[in-house]
């Protein structure tokens, strides 16, 4: 079972800032958990249903739902069987997306506010590699 990425990286690493709550080395992971929410793509099915409608419902953060729900981890199995292969595929290029627009000028990729906005701006590039990723697969298919 592949992991991608584990809050504990971030809030454990050398570079986190002293003046930052432990919570926002989980700010990233949790926009793009949000994203596969939103988009019918995570499928773990030890997680209750009402604690994901309430991500899509923004009734819970991403945040508080990937440390209460899945122990601050992002693993292959959360997501169905496209949500993992779309995850191994682009997780790497969502974390540049995530330095490239929400990061500059900012003292650290921690100091990224967690709120709807910078949300819609990860799900926008989210979005956009969505939609390549379903192009190359019917592309593969045929």
């Amino acid at each position: 079972m592949a992991k991608f990425d584990d809050a504990s990286w971030h809030a454990g690493a050398d570079d986190f800032p002293d003046d930052m709550p432990e919570e926002n080395g989980a700010s990233h992971i949790a926009m793009y958990l949000t994203w596969a929410i939103d988009n019918g793509l995570f499928a773990d099915p030890a997680v209750p249903p009402e604690a994901v409608e309430a991500v899509r419902r923004r009734a819970m953060s991403g945040r508080d739902f990937l440390l209460n729900h899945c122990d601050g981890k992002l693993f292959a199995d959360l997501f169905s069987d496209d949500g993992a292969d779309f995850t191994a595929k682009q997780y790497d290029g969502f974390l540049d997306d995530f330095k490239q627009l929400l990061c500059r000028g900012l003292q650290s990729d921690y100091h990224v506010e967690y709120n709807e906005a910078n949300y819609r701006t990860m799900a926008a590039a989210l979005d956009k590699r969505w939609t390549r990723y379903q192009q190359e697969k019917r592309k593969r298919l045929h």
